[in-house]
């Protein structure tokens, strides 16, 4: 539908059915510029009309752009002159129009790299998948390979493989274990890995495997793995034993990660117990509420230094319940050499607890995995000492047993520790699920976030749990919304009237950063406007998602879902920015979007 056509159809009429005698009917009105955006209007404009030299200062004194050019202005105009006389410059309403376009970015850089990449990958935060291969809940699913396939497309860069014995014990499959999901074949997955790696990002993918297989099996994986991925696999030498390489050095490489062989067949032998009481405190969980089914629930909070969402029965489960080595250099009787190989990423828990996992070796490094109750558990006291370990080996964490309907937990708990590879299940949706999303639009959208500097320093290692001065303050203004109008049926959000928004706006990130306020709802509007204020003290910045959600007010039922997104402040562009708003999913909308500014004071 052409613009004009579009102005048409929202300037006209909307008729709703209230019973079957009377209709009410509603002028939709057209989108109009906010008071504070036509004054700016008028303040950078003369005679009604923007010049490139009036444009450019805009750009440099609102919108911080400090390095734009009159060539920047007039190629704006230029994008915009079917709405103004050729080579004048803008009106109000293209002024208008450009600041509600999709070139008009909340973010700085967004489809570029710019982080350096020449690090250890333990100093980055790495987009991270659990259970990869399910394409709904932990029990009962199919196991495939189109959620690895969607993770790599979104951008996911750690894809996590449970690998058994098939039926007939000669081949290998992808399940998760003990339970009723049924098995997809590894060569599918390995295959599918190989062909949509590097679709979104060419930095390196790694594969974890859980492994539990004999040593045969071990052997044919190590052939097929060798075979699928050819010279794109990532052999590991001596030095990368001592420190990771970079991201740089790995683009478009699969790397292999999990424990040395037999160290699952050991640990398989005593398991049932531990699944057979996970299954029966989900069988005690309660099914979510609509309010949950539409947003997922709210992120469990992080104040006071623990989280009410984990003091449930497995609060005191000990460290030993999913990984454990014990010297991991000394071969094992009947283990297949070319399996071991290909380990780059070696993985497991020594024996002795958790100051024995902590231990910071400088001739070796390694990935730890804690379950988000694990890691709740040991930032009590030990916070620093985990911030010390993530600055050289890799700490993943993943969700914890009881979440059979693939939900998550709050990322932060990971991130603020240093934690790298903060596991989630991609294939649902959810309030924390659109935070990893929203940490993951950094840097290009690559699947690889640089660490904040604080929580790689030596010198001074960082307290997650200290109190911190408020390093700047984030002023956001709401001005308006629009595009529900052609995304949605006119009936979808009430039967009876146009819809009711309000936005609630927030931050994410240490306990003390992390708050949500909303605006009033506005009434009987597919073009709402709020112009309301918000600010929010920020102690670690470098931390801190802005999470922006669009309800409409039901009186008598749950609220609707409007849209939402999630934003990394250390990249957000000031100024007046378009916000493109995502469904549930995190799939963008075509037309949504909030018309926001944001200034640093």
């Amino acid at each position: 539908m052409s613009k004009q056509n579009r102005s048409n159809t929202v300037a006209s009429k909307q008729t709703y059915s209230v019973c079957f005698c009377w209709r009410r009917r509603f002028k939709l009105a057209l989108a109009e510029a906010p008071p504070e955006i036509k004054a700016l209007f008028e303040q950078y404009s003369e005679n009604e009309v923007m010049t490139p030299s009036h444009l450019r200062r805009f750009l440099v004194e609102v919108q911080r752009q400090e390095k734009a050019t009159e060539e920047d202005a007039q190629a704006i105009i230029d994008r915009f002159r079917h709405f103004h006389r050729r080579g004048a410059g803008l009106n109000l309403e293209a002024f208008f129009k450009h600041l509600f376009s999709d070139d008009n970015s909340p973010l700085l850089h967004s489809h570029e790299v710019q982080h350096d990449m020449n690090l250890p990958l333990s100093h980055y935060f790495i987009y991270t998948g659990h259970n990869s291969y399910l394409t709904g809940n932990q029990l009962s699913s199919d196991c495939s390979d189109v959620p690895i396939i969607n993770a790599l497309k979104r951008g996911v860069r750690v894809i996590e493989l449970d690998i058994w014995p098939n039926a007939s014990k000669d081949n290998i499959d992808v399940l998760h274990g003990r339970t009723l999901t049924t098995p997809v074949e590894l060569v599918r997955c390995l295959s599918s890995i190989k062909e949509h790696a590097f679709v979104a990002s060419e930095y390196p993918v790694v594969i974890t495997l859980e492994d539990h297989l004999t040593p045969d099996l071990q052997a044919r994986v190590a052939e097929m793995v060798t075979q699928i991925f050819g010279d794109v696999l990532f052999t590991p030498n001596p030095e990368s034993v001592k420190e990771f390489p970079s991201p740089e050095s790995l683009k478009k490489r699969i790397i292999i990660s999990t424990k040395p062989p037999k160290e699952y067949l050991e640990k398989d032998k005593g398991d049932d117990s531990q699944h057979e009481k996970e299954k029966g405190d989900n069988s005690q969980h309660k099914k979510a509420s609509g309010e949950d089914e539409a947003w997922g629930k709210e992120v469990p909070s992080l104040k006071g230094g623990t989280m009410a969402d984990y003091k449930d029965n497995n609060a005191d489960e000990d460290l030993n319940d999913e990984e454990e080595f014990d010297e991991l250099d000394k071969p094992h009787q009947n283990e297949p050499p070319e399996y071991r190989r290909l380990i780059a990423i070696h993985a497991g828990k020594p024996k002795g607890g958790l100051e024995e996992c902590l231990k910071v070796d400088p001739d070796k490094v390694r990935r730890l995995s804690l379950s988000e109750q694990q890691l709740e558990k040991a930032a009590i006291n030990h916070g620093k000492q985990i911030v010390r370990f993530t600055q050289r080996n890799i700490l993943r964490v993943y969700p914890k047993g009881t979440r059979i309907d693939s939900s998550n937990y709050n990322p932060l708990i990971g991130w603020m520790h240093g934690a790298q590879m903060v596991a989630f299940n991609m294939q649902g949706y959810g309030r924390s699920l659109w935070l990893m999303h929203g940490m993951f639009r950094a840097n290009g959208g690559c699947g690889y976030v640089k660490k904040p500097e604080f929580l790689l320093r030596t010198d001074e290692i960082f307290d997650p749990k200290a109190k911190l001065p408020v390093k700047k303050t984030l002023k956001v203004t709401v001005y308006m919304g629009e595009g529900w109008y052609y995304d949605f049926k006119h009936t979808h959000f009430d039967q009876y009237s146009p819809p009711d928004f309000y936005t609630r706006v927030g931050i994410a990130g240490v306990p003390n950063d992390t708050i949500m306020k909303r605006t009033r709802a506005i009434e009987d509007n597919w073009l709402p406007t709020w112009n309301e204020v918000f600010e929010f003290p920020l102690t670690v910045p470098e931390l801190a998602l802005l999470r922006i959600e669009v309800h409409e007010y039901d009186m008598s039922e749950k609220d609707d879902f409007g849209g939402q997104t999630c934003l990394p402040i250390w990249e957000l562009r000031s100024g007046i920015r378009a916000i493109p708003l995502h469904s549930q999913k995190g799939d963008k909308y075509n037309s949504v979007k909030l018309l926001m500014r944001f200034e640093f004071i």
